[in-house]
This record gives structure tokens, C-alpha cells and sequence, in this order.
């Protein structure tokens, strides 16, 4: 069966839950004060979407996109629950992802994630779908603690 990446309104516990194991891990792996995972709120908040992944009925994975301004976004709350990993959930949530970008008329994203093996495998992702390595966007500080990469965006082809 495949992966079905869908919108979520992030009301259902389940999810709910999926973002809190994220903010764990993300706490559990970053120094206090260099976690920029956002919580519920910020994943409510207007200019940011969010979908959750499903695998044989079951919550596999999540991820969000916020709107930076100036035709860019980021790249936020990626995760796969454990008992998914290395199954492709990673990928269909952000193909996902950048096709909703491109929709929008997007024509860059960004990412800010961390440091060391924890963060191994999303680097690994992202470099397999085109992204390269930048220095900080936005508010972000580079930091021993993070990293910072970009993906250009080619423009919708409008032939259809």
C-alpha cells in the first residue's frame, strides 16, 4: 500500500501526539536554546501548512511548510515515527511538500534542521532531492548546533 500524505487541521491526538514525539526528539538531540521545532501553535499559524502521512491506516510521519514572504519558504517539522523508518515516508512527505511550494507559485525553500548522527539520514534526504548547503536564512543563527539548506524552485511549467 502506499503512503498517503494529506492536510491536517492537527486537531486529532494522534497528530497531536506525532508533534509532541517531535519536540522530544528535537529537545533530546539539540542543547537547550537551539531547538527551533515548532509547537502546535506555531504549526496553526496562519502561513504555515501542515500534512500528516499515513501508511496502512496508521500516522507514520509529518511535515509543515511556512511561508517566508518573497516567493521562499521553510521547511519544518519533519518526522517519521520510528517503527516507519526507511520506508519512504520521509520522501512522500516531502515530495508533498514541494509540490505544494511549487503550486503556490514558490520559487525556493529552505530548511534550518541539527547537527551530528540524530540528523544524519534527513541531511542524506534533502541532498538526494536537490537541496545544497547555505548559510542562515532569516532569524536564524548558525550555531555548532545547526545547519542551514536551500532548494531553488524551477517555475511551474504553465502549459499544463
Amino acid at each position: 500500500m502506499s503512503i498517503l500524505v494529506r492536510p491536517d487541521d492537527l486537531s486529532s491526538p494522534q497528530v497531536q501526539a506525532l508533534v509532541g514525539e517531535h519536540l522530544a526528539g528535537m529537545h533530546g538531540n539539540t542543547p537547550a536554546g537551539h531547538v527551533h521545532a515548532l509547537a502546535l501553535d506555531g504549526l496553526r499559524a496562519p502561513g504555515v501548512s501542515f500534512w500528516s502521512a499515513w501508511l496502512d491506516g496508521q500516522l507514520c510521519g509529518c511535515g509543515a511548510l511556512k511561508a517566508l514572504g518573497d516567493g521562499a519558504g521553510e521547511i519544518k517539522s519533519m518526522r517519521t515515527r520510528p517503527p516507519f523508518l526507511r520506508r519512504g515516508v520521509g520522501q512522500a512527505v516531502l515530495d508533498e511538500i514541494v509540490r505544494a511550494a511549487r503550486d503556490s507559485g514558490y520559487t525556493r525553500l529552505y530548511l534550518e534542521t541539527g547537527t551530528g548522527a540524530p540528523f544524519a539520514a534527513a541531511h542524506a534526504l534533502y541532498l538526494r532531492n536537490d537541496f545544497a548547503w547555505c548559510g542562515p536564512f532569516g532569524g536564524y543563527t548558525a550555531t555548532a548546533f545547526n545547519v542551514f539548506m536551500t532548494k531553488r524552485l524551477p517555475a511551474r511549467d504553465n502549459a499544463g
